[in-house]
């Protein structure tokens, strides 16, 4: 947690106990043995502290999680989790949407395809990855790897991690509506095993682009809604000027029901994957191997089903969502 360099408001408090803890833990290491106890009772403080912080986190600030800068993007995830990865570019139609990365590789001795949203984190490369919107393009080269999986009987695993696709003109003029609604269509009839994870902000039709599969994870301090909570907020309350924008946004998070929690508990995921107690942006190396072990494990089970038995639980899996009350 020491090394995070963009800590969020309701951190700060532990970053600046850990960083006394840091300066502690040297000045004894220097020679001064006489504050160990000292030491002890500062690392009990912040492990308290840390607990306390982590372990009662509102929805909106489950969402600001989400978007830590220094949350792993789906590259650095790549780093740890695959073997062997190859990125391919292009959607042999228009152009290649950096906003959008995927690749073979191998997960253990398994051949997969991956594919994510991709942020950046310097301006340069926020810049080339359009903030991680995709547009047009970049659906239809997830398209092309999602045909190209299945031709080759490679499963599929998509990483989620995006506010909403490109909302620009240039966008509506290539056919976003119809590139977005193509891979729905295309990844609820792939042959082979699929899993989607959110493991940042899953934003709109932009992230269920990726997210119809046999299996969808999120991570534990992830977000999934049809809209951002600003949005949401700016909608409901535009005319309030009573309320501080924050404080908005805020109590729109809870209405949304936007994270792993809410949905595990209203069934429209099937798994949450734990992060390091500080959060993913803590840790890239011990988040990425906790989700690597959960990937395994899902793959391992849906390599066990047929052709048919995929396509049979995929339908029922996406036709049970949702509750309906009332008269029809």
């Amino acid at each position: 947690m020491g090394s995070v360099a963009h800590p969020l408001d309701f951190e700060r408090p532990l970053i600046e106990l850990e960083a006394q803890l840091e300066a502690l833990k040297d000045e004894i290491a220097s020679g001064n043995l006489g504050r160990r106890d000292e030491h002890a009772k500062l690392e009990a403080k912040v492990a308290k502290l840390r607990s306390e912080i982590y372990g009662k986190l509102t929805p909106y600030q489950r969402v600001q999680l989400s978007r830590h800068f220094d949350r792993p993007f789906t590259l650095d995830l790549i780093k740890f989790i695959l073997t062997d990865f190859v990125e391919l570019f292009g959607d042999r139609l228009f152009r290649d949407d950096p906003a959008i990365v995927g690749g073979t590789g191998r997960l253990g001795d398994l051949p997969v395809m991956l594919v994510g949203h991709q942020r950046g984190r310097t301006t340069q490369e926020r810049l080339k990855r359009n903030f991680g919107m995709p547009q047009p393009e970049g659906y239809r080269k997830a398209l092309r790897l999602f045909r190209m999986a299945e031709k080759f009987g490679l499963p599929v695993i998509c990483f989620i991690d995006t506010q909403g696709a490109y909302p620009g003109l240039e966008a509506e003029e290539r056919g976003q509506a119809e590139a977005i609604a193509r891979n729905l269509e295309e990844l609820s009839e792939l042959t082979v095993p699929t899993i989607s994870v959110v493991i940042g902000e899953g934003g709109s039709g932009g992230a269920l682009a990726l997210g119809v599969t046999d299996r969808i994870l999120m991570m534990e301090n992830a977000c999934y809604s049809v809209i951002t909570p600003e949005g949401c907020a700016s909608i409901l309350w535009h005319h309030d000027r009573n309320e501080p924008p924050l404080a908005q946004a805020a109590v729109a998070a809870e209405m949304l029901q936007l994270t792993a929690q809410d949905l595990k508990r209203n069934g429209i995921i099937d798994e949450i994957v734990s992060e390091p107690v500080a959060g993913a942006h803590s840790n890239h190396k011990e988040t990425a191997e906790i989700l690597r072990a959960a990937l395994v494990r899902n793959l391992e089970e849906l390599g066990k089903l047929s052709v048919g038995e995929l396509l049979d639980l995929r339908y029922k899996k996406f036709r049970s969502l949702g509750v309906f009350t009332g008269d029809a």
